[in-house]
Order: structure tokens, then sequence, then C-alpha cells
């Protein structure tokens, strides 16, 4: 994959549900030709298979569960997501926080089917723990801003910095996205700029009545 990538997080927001994570994605799909930079999207179980097979850009599971399948009730395969298209699948995120034991499960069954795994931490010690168990990604999301409308970038870049470092330290390998409160280009900009690898995002594209004209801005000092 390209970098950097913008990962749009759908969550369970009405506005990122059906016909509307249709046209997310496409808008999506749209700017990511225009400018040849990666964006994906993380919506419901529901759309992940659909969106998968009708756009030509990653689509992420928003959780995964490291188990086999079989007598698993309720739970979410690797085989599952796989076999429904997606390019990979976020894990630990805030919203849906996980014990160290299934994050190395989910990230362990990813891999074994050449999937990309998102571990999302909540600060640089945590980046490091993240790290050292060898996902692609390793997000960091200060919870206090999740959803503030204040950037990570601009409110605390000094945790992106140290959480850079403490996963380069670990592992050169693993990428970092930023996310948190992500809105503008210029936040993009100052996360890429500060070390990492692209952004987490969610509501400022999601609940936009025009999700083309946000990710357009997005992209636009990239």
């Amino acid at each position: 994959m390209t970098s950097p990538l913008i990962l749009i997080n759908l969550k369970t927001y009405t506005e990122g549900m059906g016909n509307r994570a249709h046209m997310i994605a496409k808008a999506a799909e749209q700017v990511a030709e225009e400018s040849g930079v990666t964006i994906g999207v993380a919506p419901s179980y529901i759309d992940l298979h659909p969106l998968s097979h009708h756009f030509q850009i990653p689509v992420y599971a928003q959780h995964v569960d490291g188990c086999e399948p079989g007598a698993n009730t309720g739970h979410i395969t690797v085989e599952a997501i796989r076999t429904a298209g997606a390019a990979g699948s976020l894990i630990n995120h805030s919203e849906r926080r996980l014990t160290i034991a299934e994050i190395e499960a989910s990230v362990r069954m990813l891999r074994a089917k050449n999937l990309i795994s998102v571990v999302c931490s909540n600060n640089e010690m945590t980046s490091a723990g993240a790290a050292a168990l060898g996902p692609d990604y390793v997000a960091i999301e200060p919870p206090e801003l999740i959803g503030s409308g204040v950037s990570v970038s601009k409110a605390n870049p000094e945790i992106i910095r140290r959480s850079v470092a403490a996963v380069q330290a670990v592992s050169p390998k693993v990428k970092v996205l930023t996310g948190a409160g992500i809105q503008s280009g210029e936040c993009v900009k100052i996360a890429v700029d500060l070390g990492t690898d692209g952004v987490l995002l969610a509501s400022s594209v999601v609940k936009s009545k025009e999700p083309g004209t946000v990710l357009r801005d997005l992209v636009s000092k990239l």
C-alpha cells in the first residue's frame, strides 16, 4: 500500500450505514484516484461485503476476533472478513478494547491470512507494546480527543512524536497512524510531518453532507 493512508472509520453512525456508506466509499474512491493517496474505509459488518466488492479501495473491518472458525457464536473471525473481501481490520479501538492476549491473537490470525492489522493505542507506552506484537500499523488516538473536534496533531503533537519514536525503537517495520479530531488537510500534513504514515478519522468525514469535499481537503497538503 502507498503511504500515507487515510482510513475512515464509519463506526455505527447512522450517517455511515447503507446508502450513506456507499456514498462515502464512492467519494473515497474518487479522491484516491485524483490524488494518488490511499484512502480506506472501515464500515459496519453489514456493509463490509458490498463495499469490498463495489469499490476499488481498501475496506477494513472495525474489529476481528482471534479465534478459529467453529463453535464461536457471535464472534467475527478473520476467515469471515477475508471472505467478505476485507483488506484487514482495526484491533483494540478505544470503543472496543481488548486484552493483550486478544490483540496478539487477532494480529497473528490476520498475518496468517495476509490481511492488514491496525492496532489502536492511547499513548506511547501502549504503542510500544502494540508494536512488539508485529502489526502492520499502530494507530495512536488519545481518547480524550476522539470526537472532540480538536485535532491531536495540533493539541498534542508531542504524543505523536513520542509514539513514533517508541514504535520505531521496537520495530521499524511497523507503520504509525494518528487519530482523534483529525478534520483538515493541515491536520494530516502535521501528522505526516511528525513521522506518521497517515491518519485514522471518523466523524469529520462520516457526518459531513459533502464527504468528497472533506476528503479533498484532507489530501490537499500531501
